[in-house]
């Protein structure tokens, strides 16, 4: 029997080598439900004006968890405590924060399911994802929703300055050539 390694590397154009840091996750970025935001664009119909921003909501999901691997290696050499659940939960959470968007992202949001937000598609994508890979993504799924007692894991994901705002920021701005959101995520 021939083994798989499926710890892959990915080549991003913005942030150069992003690692998928588990089999799991690696499964996780196989399936279809994620796979399919291969075909959803980041900026809608930006690209009608900016001829570059045809970058996906793929790129930007991977891209997000490659800041949060960042992010709690900082967090961990200053002292505070990720438990190793808690480190592949905030990267499951992360990548699929934005997994309920639909064709051309925010500018069709409410046109396709009246009243739903992507992220409560998000949310029903997740759970259907958590069955399917036997409760492995039950505290990202807390985390996600602000249901989790550590309120600042929430906070890498949403919040005035999150994994998501740096990765858009940095990404978009790469792809339209506009420098006013070049940021360093550094």
């Amino acid at each position: 029997m021939k083994l798989q390694n499926k710890l892959k590397i990915l080549n991003d154009p913005i942030y150069g080598f992003i690692s998928i840091p588990s089999e799991e996750i690696f499964k996780i970025v196989e399936h279809p439900y994620f796979q399919r935001l291969r075909r959803i664009t980041q900026m809608g119909l930006s690209y009608l004006v900016y001829p570059g921003a045809h970058h996906t909501r793929f790129h930007h999901a991977l891209g997000c968890m490659h800041l949060m691997q960042k992010a709690v290696q900082v967090l961990r050499s200053k002292s505070v405590e990720i438990s190793d659940q808690e480190e592949d939960a905030l990267y499951k959470a992360i990548l699929l924060h934005d997994i309920g968007h639909g064709p051309f992202s925010h500018a069709l949001e409410y046109q396709i399911v009246n009243g739903v937000t992507h992220e409560e598609l998000s949310s029903y994508f997740m759970n259907h994802l958590n069955n399917e890979f036997n409760g492995s993504l039950t505290l990202a799924i807390q985390i996600f929703k602000g249901e989790y007692h550590r309120p600042f894991m929430l906070e890498l994901i949403s919040s005035q300055l999150d994994m998501d705002r740096l990765d858009y920021l940095k990404r978009d701005s790469f792809y339209t050539g506009v420098a006013e959101g070049n940021i360093n995520s550094q």
